[in-house]
């Protein structure tokens, strides 16, 4: 993968995750949070946890918007299109 494709999948998945963790935490108190009905977690463990969550989630869907995005077509020193 170019790094130039990394790029526009990690930097807006980024900036979604961001916007995800405010609004959902906003909501929702993170010591309310139960993980298998006893594992008490810390705030910042969620907080950490839910942003990575999101950042997974946005990241892969920007991956797949890219997949299926149209290629341009490629041309040769000469000005032909490469098939």
């Amino acid at each position: 993968m170019k790094w130039r494709s990394l790029m526009w999948i990690l930097w807006p998945s980024f900036l979604a995750a961001a916007m995800m963790t405010f609004f959902v935490f906003a909501l929702i108190d993170p010591l309310d949070i139960v993980i298998f009905g006893h594992i008490q977690a810390s705030r910042m463990q969620v907080y950490a946890a839910g942003f990575f969550f999101f950042w997974i989630m946005a990241a892969i869907s920007s991956a797949l918007t890219l997949n299926i995005a149209p290629r341009p077509k490629e041309y040769d020193e000469f000005g032909e299109p490469i098939n």
